[in-house]
């Protein structure tokens, strides 16, 4: 038996009742392997060959044998899968899928932004295009960020860009004054002091942890501060039982199965918004992943010399990783 659903535009495909066996079948079909974020839905990410933060997942991509690669995420990690593996196919359920971060750093006006600082080293964080990427001497992640900024010679000047949150935490963390891109993301800019203060009240025992690219105001108040992976690290090895997680929701679904004795709340609470979810990650979904993998579309392209120069500081970031 089938279901009949609307895809993108007007179009109408068959979706089978049984998604995971027909994905699992596909990608065997496609020598796929499937990529997730930590950040989408808890379906997807049981169904993926690896799932991971944005270092991890470059890593994999950039070491797979796999013929095509089905990146459950957003446009720019995609994006970053093709660079690092131009002859293979690489495919995204929705392109729509984007972040706000990408959007809000358009290329030209960041060439702009460079030209108006000569002499600097541009470190552009991961959540940027392509376009911005070939812009950047190298990329960075909220995993390895700091690593990669205390490696850089003192006397020289830095542009970090886009997320000025991740950018003011690094300038406390290393000491090193860096001129900031003013962007933000949508999600972590949305947990309010009030909010956070309410959830410290009705649960005293509960550690607040954090993701960098929160406001300064709710880092100041953590208990812990790190990048995704880093968040799932803490709460294996903490022997507290109850966080308030100050992320994008999806992480909890891999807390909760590597832990599932201990207690998260999301923060800001499910039941006040869904403000805590990533608009863009929510935008993949099983039916949508089944098209990609049965059409072999959307698939991402990019312009030769834009890979090309993209290439250089995504390698950069892994050696000094």
């Amino acid at each position: 038996m089938i279901v009949q659903e609307a895809h993108i535009g007007t179009h109408v495909d068959e979706i089978p009742l049984n998604l995971e066996e027909e994905i699992l079948r596909l990608k065997r079909d496609l020598n796929a392997v499937l990529l997730a974020h930590y950040y989408q839905e808890s379906e997807i990410q049981d169904l993926a060959d690896i799932v991971g933060d944005s270092l991890e997942l470059s890593r994999r991509a950039a070491s797979t044998n796999a013929d095509v690669i089905v990146f459950a995420g957003v446009h720019f990690m995609a994006e970053t899968a093709k660079i690092l593996n131009p002859a293979k196919q690489v495919l995204l359920p929705d392109l729509l899928a984007g972040c706000s971060l990408a959007e809000g750093c358009p290329a030209p006006l960041f060439k702009q932004f460079i030209e108006q600082h000569p002499g600097h080293i541009v470190i552009s964080y991961i959540n940027c295009s392509a376009a911005v990427k070939a812009l950047s001497d190298i990329i960075c992640t909220s995993s390895n960020a700091e690593k990669i900024i205390r490696q850089i010679p003192e006397a020289k000047p830095i542009i970090f860009a886009p997320d000025r949150n991740l950018g003011k935490y690094l300038i406390k963390k290393t000491g090193r004054q860096m001129v900031l891109w003013q962007g933000t993301c949508i999600v972590h800019e949305t947990f309010s002091d009030r909010k956070i203060i309410h959830l410290k009240v009705q649960y005293p025992a509960a550690k607040l942890i954090a993701h960098p690219e929160c406001e300064e105001s709710v880092l100041d108040k953590a208990d812990f501060v790190g990048s995704t992976s880093g968040l799932l690290r803490y709460v294996q090895s903490s022997p507290d039982q109850e966080f308030i997680v100050a992320t994008e929701a999806g992480i909890i679904h891999q807390m909760t199965k590597a832990c599932p004795e201990k207690f998260f709340i999301p923060a800001p609470p499910e039941e006040s918004c869904s403000c805590n979810l990533c608009p863009y990650m929510k935008l993949n979904t099983m039916e949508k992943l089944y098209l990609c993998m049965k059409n072999r579309k959307p698939e991402i392209t990019i312009a030769d010399e834009v890979m090309r120069k993209a290439l250089l500081p995504i390698q950069r970031m892994l050696e000094m990783s």
